[in-house]
């Protein structure tokens, strides 16, 4: 099912909800640029597991108007709005990717609603004390996010310029392509599609404060990673890891920013068996 929720104090989401009152809600944070439908290449363990996909277009993408000036910490609204009008009252929250902040950001800033966190490859807050946030990052990954530094314009003028964005994407990366994560077309497609405002806000977002603390999550957390990541340096993991109080870090030692999504599997039995 898909539908467009009104959120409170002004704005609009589209939403989708793989539907089943008597599933575990499990809230879906996508990457960048990305449209929000759930991962299906994860909906057959969904299914054995007994998980409901709620999820949402962030603004700009897809259905969800835009809202430049957002922080990642509004994710926590967005969130409360797609659980309360689908009559949710505790959920797990799942990203990837900017979505794996996003998911952090929302247990951090929703307490004991959210019972469960998984980020995978997941980005640290920019004023992470002790972190060198740049360091093993890819040489297009620091220029987009140095001009989303910059402010609106430089970010808007940096991705209609026609750079071209090198992912370093792995041998493991275009594997888990061929495996079923050709998924990742399904909604990168239609985010790029609808231009490139999401993007530049999400950037922006992703180099501001978050507008809360990781340390302030209470719900166990699993952060998964790459160790050969430069979208997302393995670094970022380490310093959650070490900030989040009930946080478990799975490295996996060839992983990279997409292949670290053949762990979903394992991250959804993860949460699971942190509902019983």
């Amino acid at each position: 099912m898909e539908v467009d929720l009104t959120v409170p104090g002004g704005g609009r989401l589209h939403a989708y909800d793989t539907g089943g009152d008597d599933r575990l809600a499990v809230l879906w944070h996508h990457g960048t640029p990305n449209i929000g439908a759930p991962p299906k290449p994860l909906f057959a363990a969904a299914d054995r597991l007994g998980i409901r996909w709620i999820a949402y277009d962030r603004p700009g993408y897809g259905g969800s108007p835009r809202t430049p000036g957002r922080t990642v910490g509004d994710a926590a609204t967005w969130a409360t709005a797609v659980a309360d009008a689908l009559g949710i009252e505790r959920f797990a929250v799942m990203g990837h990717s900017g979505g794996g902040s996003h998911a952090l950001a929302t247990a951090a800033l929703l307490g004991d609603r959210v019972f469960a966190a998984v980020s995978a490859a997941g980005l640290a807050p920019p004023d992470a004390d002790g972190l060198d946030w740049w360091a093993g990052m890819g040489d297009s990954g620091i220029a987009a996010l140095n001009a989303a530094r910059e402010g609106l314009a430089a970010k808007e003028a940096f991705e209609t310029s026609g750079v071209e964005y090198d992912h370093k994407f792995t041998p493991a990366d275009f594997a888990a392509f061929e495996s079923g994560w050709s998924w990742f077309g399904e909604v990168v497609g239609p985010a790029e599609a609808g231009g490139p405002g999401g993007h530049v806000d999400d950037d922006i977002a992703y180099v501001t404060p978050w507008g809360c603390d990781p340390a302030q999550v209470t719900a166990p957390v699993l952060l998964v990673h790459g160790a050969r990541d430069r979208v997302a340096p393995r670094g970022h993991a380490e310093w959650l890891a070490k900030r989040i109080p009930r946080a478990e870090l799975r490295l996996v030692p060839d992983g990279a920013h997409i292949s670290v999504m053949t762990s979903g599997e394992d991250a959804l039995e993860w949460i699971r068996s942190a509902a019983s």
